[in-house]
């Protein structure tokens, strides 16, 4: 029989190394469907090593299901700082708000019912129903399309190639732990078969995986063509009155959404940095500023643009009255600490702690 078909074999070689060199994650020694959900929900696109520290930051804070639903979205937002994708935590919140109005606080045992919670797509649900009740969802991430593409010798993958990775997991999960594989396999994409280097004498799945007999495993699938991200100018104003200075809330639908941040924003072709934001802040607040001193500039890398962020001292011309939609706040330095913002703003907190707040 071909190795790769030899469905009972595999499974056995998977669980077994899985069990011998399964990384010792904060979530893999707990059965919590809220304490798994968590830590896939920050997973996404986010690397290990970075979540861990506010994975344990998030349970100390808000260790059961029910506290997440009795917290503010601002307290919530506050912890995620920094974690970035800010719709994960938003939608978490969201999904747990029901998951206690509506089931009573527990988490839905059934496929169908979890993915309908907001931010739980089908990776999501497949992976925390596996893990926590060893149901047969293979988890489709990067990782384990990446191995199993290798596994079956696919270049592309395709709707149809996906199914065909999709039932081909499932026939292993009749041989093993639904669980143990998906995590086996999230395993082996992320410290043996990476993107760019196939560790393939450390694989359990080597006598097996074709694309390994190639010589050339790290061809498939056939590597994604990055596109260049474009960068953006902005201009962002201190705007005091006195000790305090103004913030605006951003909109929860947009990018960054609940966060706070300075007024201003991107410039427009011709304007000067003193001219774009004059106009900026006129059209967000309806203040009319005096531009004052160059506080620094910063650069930030978003996942699909970049801006270079240069921030001004300004001063209100004749009052501070403020007409803008956005909810908005005059706090004093020592308030920052309390409020959740855009992590390219804490670069621009670190200039000023050294230069000093005021004008």
């Amino acid at each position: 029989m071909n190795n790769m078909y030899n469905t009972n074999k595999i499974t056995e070689q998977l669980i077994t190394w899985y069990g011998k060199h399964k990384r010792d994650l904060p979530w893999r020694h707990s059965k919590d469907p809220y304490k798994i959900w968590l830590s896939e929900i920050m997973l996404q696109q986010t690397q290990v090593d970075t979540v861990i520290p506010y994975y344990k930051k998030w349970l100390n804070k808000y260790p059961t299901l029910k506290d997440v639903a009795h917290a503010s979205e601002g307290d919530l937002l506050k912890i995620w700082e920094g974690l970035g994708y800010y719709n994960r935590c938003r939608n978490f919140k969201k999904a747990c708000d029901i998951v206690l109005s509506d089931y009573k606080g527990k988490v839905p045992t059934d496929f169908h019912a979890f993915i309908k919670m907001p931010g739980v797509g089908e990776y999501i649900a497949a992976a925390v129903l596996s893990i926590v009740h060893d149901k047969s969802y293979p988890a489709l991430d990067g990782n384990i399309m990446r191995v199993l593409s290798r596994f079956m010798k696919k270049k592309t993958l395709s709707r149809y190639n996906k199914k065909v990775i999709y039932n081909h997991i499932c026939k292993w999960m009749k041989f093993g732990s639904p669980g143990d594989i998906n995590q086996a396999l999230m395993d082996i994409g992320s410290q043996i078969c990476k993107p760019n280097q196939a560790h393939c004498y450390k694989c359990p799945l080597e006598n097996s995986c074709r694309a390994t007999k190639t010589n050339l495993p790290e061809s498939y699938p056939t590597p994604k063509q990055n596109k260049p991200i474009p960068n953006y100018d902005v201009v962002t104003g201190i705007i005091w009155d006195h000790d305090q200075f103004l913030i605006l809330q951003r909109n929860e639908m947009n990018h960054l959404g609940g966060l706070w941040e300075f007024p201003g924003g991107k410039m427009k072709n011709g304007e000067s940095q003193s001219e774009a934001l004059i106009r900026e802040i006129k059209e967000e607040c309806g203040l009319e500023v005096n531009v004052k001193s160059k506080i620094g500039s910063i650069k930030h890398v978003y996942s699909h643009f970049s801006i270079h962020m240069t921030t001004f001292h300004c001063v209100s011309k004749n009052n501070t009255i403020i007409k803008t939609t956005q909810p908005y706040r005059w706090i004093k330095p020592v308030q920052i600490k309390d409020l959740p913002f855009p992590k390219a703003n804490h670069k621009l907190f670190s200039i000023l702690n050294k230069q000093g707040w005021h004008v």
